[in-house]
C-alpha cells in the first residue's frame, strides 16, 4: 500500500492510494466500512504505523470494497502534498555510502556514519525549495528512505529488516558553501593511550552539519510511504535524479556500501529508533553516461525543478525558487 499525508483545504489527514489518479482519506473510509458508531479516529501517520498489521488489514478490506462505499476520492492534484510522516521524532543521513564516493576517501571509518537532519527542514512532494544567495552552492541529493515501524534498540543486522514499517525517498539538499564556511581546521586534544594523565594534539578537519544539511526547504520527503511487503529488495532499486529535462543521476541502491539491514543494526546500538523515525541512507549520485553529475548542479545558477523516480516508490517532484534576500543584521554591534 501507499501512504500519504496530504492537507485540503487547510485540513490534514492521512490518506492512501485508490489507483494512480486518485486517494481517500482513510479515516473517512474507515468510518463508512466500520459496523461501529464510532471507530478510533485516524489522525496521523504515526498513529497508522504504530497500529501495524491490524490497521492495514482493515484498511485493506475497506479498500476492496470502496466502488460499495460513498467515499470521496480525491485527485493528486487537487491536494497539498506534505511528509508522509510529518514532524517525525528524528530523522538520520547516512553519509557517504555510495561505492561511487569511495575513490575520493582519503580515510573513513569502518562503519555507517550519520548524521541527524532536523524534521522542520522538511517539505513534502510538489512543495518549493527555497534557496537565498548568501546559502552559497546548493544541489540535490537522491536517496532511499527507511519509515521505521517498531521500537529498535541492539537489534542483529539478520533480525532489522523486520522493523520497517516501509519507504519513502528523501532529497537530502546539500549546502555545499555553507559546509566550506563552517569548516574548522584545529588541534583536537586527546589523552594518550600509553598516559591517560597526559595529553595529545591531533591535527583535525571539521564542519558540522546543522546548517548546510538543516536550513529550511533543505528536506523533501515523498510523495509516498510505501509499505515494506510492496518493495521486494530495498537493497536492489534504481534511482533517477532530474535536473529540468536532463538526467543528473542514474543509479541503484545496489552500490550502497552498507546493506538498509546493516545500517539499521549499526544505528540501534548507539540510538534508540521509535516508530515514524526516518533513516535515509545515502546519496545515489553516480552520474548518468555522458551527463552531468549532482555536484554541477548548483540550484543556486539552475533553479529548476528536481525529479526523483526510485522503482517502487514513484516520483518525487520539487520547484526550485532563488529568494533574494540578504543575512539580516545577526551581530549586536
Amino acid at each position: 500500500m501507499r501512504f500519504a499525508t496530504v492537507e485540503q483545504q487547510g485540513r490534514q489527514f492521512v490518506a492512501v492510494e485508490v489507483d494512480d489518479e486518485t486517494i481517500v482519506d482513510i479515516d473517512e473510509l474507515l468510518l463508512l466500512a466500520s459496523e461501529v458508531v464510532q471507530p478510533p479516529r485516524i489522525q496521523s501517520m504515526k498513529q497508522v504505523i504504530s497500529a501495524g498489521k491490524p490497521l492495514r488489514k482493515q484498511i485493506e478490506a475497506a479498500l476492496a470494497n470502496i466502488h460499495n462505499l460513498d467515499a470521496e476520492l480525491l485527485t493528486h492534484d487537487s491536494l497539498r502534498w506534505l511528509p508522509p510522516v510529518v514532524n517525525p521524532g528524528k530523522v538520520c543521513c547516512v553519509a557517504m555510502n555510495n561505492s561511487a564516493s569511495n575513490a575520493r576517501k582519503i580515510s573513513a571509518p569502518n562503519h555507517p556514519a550519520y548524521f541527524l537532519k532536523p524534521p522542520s527542514c522538511f517539505i513534502g512532494h510538489r512543495e518549493t525549495i527555497v534557496v537565498r544567495p548568501y546559502y552559497g552552492s546548493v544541489h540535490p541529493e537522491p536517496e532511499l528512505a527507511v519509515v521505521i515501524g517498531k521500537k529498535m534498540r541492539d537489534i542483529p543486522a539478520v533480525n532489522a529488516l523486520e522493523y520497517i514499517f516501509g519507504y519513502t525517498i528523501v532529497n537530502d539538499i546539500t549546502g555545499n558553501g555553507m559546509r566550506a564556511e563552517d569548516m574548522f581546521h584545529y588541534w583536537a586534544v586527546y589523552a594518550k593511550t600509553d598516559n591517560p594523565a597526559e595529553t595529545t594534539r591531533v591535527e583535525q578537519h571539521l564542519s558540522y552539519a546543522a546548517r548546510y544539511k538543516g536550513t529550511d526547504t533543505f528536506g523533501v520527503m515523498g510523495p509516498w510511504l510505501v509499505t515494506a511487503d510492496a518493495v521486494p529488495n530495498p537493497d536492489d532499486l534504481n534511482v533517477e535524479c532530474k535536473l529540468g529535462d536532463e538526467t543528473i543521476a542514474e543509479d541503484s541502491t545496489r552500490y550502497y556500501n552498507y546493506k538498509v539491514a546493516e545500517i539499521l543494526s549499526f544505528l540501534s546500538y548507539f540510538q534508540t529508533l521509535k516508530p515514524g523515525d526516518i533513516v535515509s541512507l545515502g546519496t545515489a549520485f553516480k552520474a548518468a553516461p555522458g551527463r552531468k553529475s549532482i555536484h554541477h548542479a548548483n540550484l543556486q545558477n539552475h533553479a529548476e525543478p528536481i525529479s526523483i523516480t526510485i522503482d517502487h516508490l514513484g516520483t518525487q517532484e520539487s520547484d526550485v525558487a532563488i529568494e533574494d534576500k540578504a543575512l539580516g543584521p545577526w551581530r549586536l554591534s
